[in-house]
C-alpha cells in the first residue's frame, strides 16, 4: 500500500489536481499541458516529476516529446483504501436520510391536520 501521507501531499497541491484532471482525457505532452494551465514550463515539468515519482503518471517518449498519461493502479489502490471510510459516511447518510424522511412526514401530517381544523 502506498505511504497515504506522501499521497495526499502530492494530491494536496492544486496545480497537480489540475494536471490529473487534464490527464484524464488522455495523453499530454508537457507543452500541451504548459498551454492548458497558463503556467511555466519548468512548473509544470516539476510537478510532472513529482507525480511521476508517485506512481500516478506514466511517460514515454515520442521522438523529442515526453507524453504523460495517467496510471491506473494508484487510482484503484487509494479507492480501495477510502473504501472502509466509504461506509462508514454513507452508513451516517442512510441514517441522516431516514430521519430527514420522518421529519418530513411528520411536517406533512402537521400540516394536514392544521389544514382540517
Amino acid at each position: 500500500m502506498m505511504a497515504h501521507a506522501s499521497v495526499f501531499q502530492t494530491l494536496g497541491d492544486p496545480t497537480r489536481l489540475r494536471i490529473l484532471d487534464a490527464l484524464r482525457e488522455g495523453e499530454h505532452a508537457v507543452g500541451d499541458l504548459v498551454t492548458r494551465m497558463k503556467a511555466e514550463q519548468s512548473g509544470i515539468s516539476r510537478h510532472l516529476r513529482i507525480l511521476h515519482g508517485a506512481g500516478f503518471v506514466r511517460v514515454r517518449s515520442d521522438g523529442p516529446r515526453r507524453l504523460y498519461a495517467l496510471r491506473r493502479e494508484p487510482f484503484q489502490e487509494l479507492d480501495g483504501w477510502l473504501k472502509a471510510y466509504r461506509s462508514l459516511w454513507e452508513k451516517r447518510l442512510d441514517r441522516f436520510e431516514t430521519a430527514l424522511a420522518k421529519k418530513t412526514q411528520a411536517r406533512r401530517g402537521k400540516a394536514k391536520t392544521d389544514s382540517a381544523e
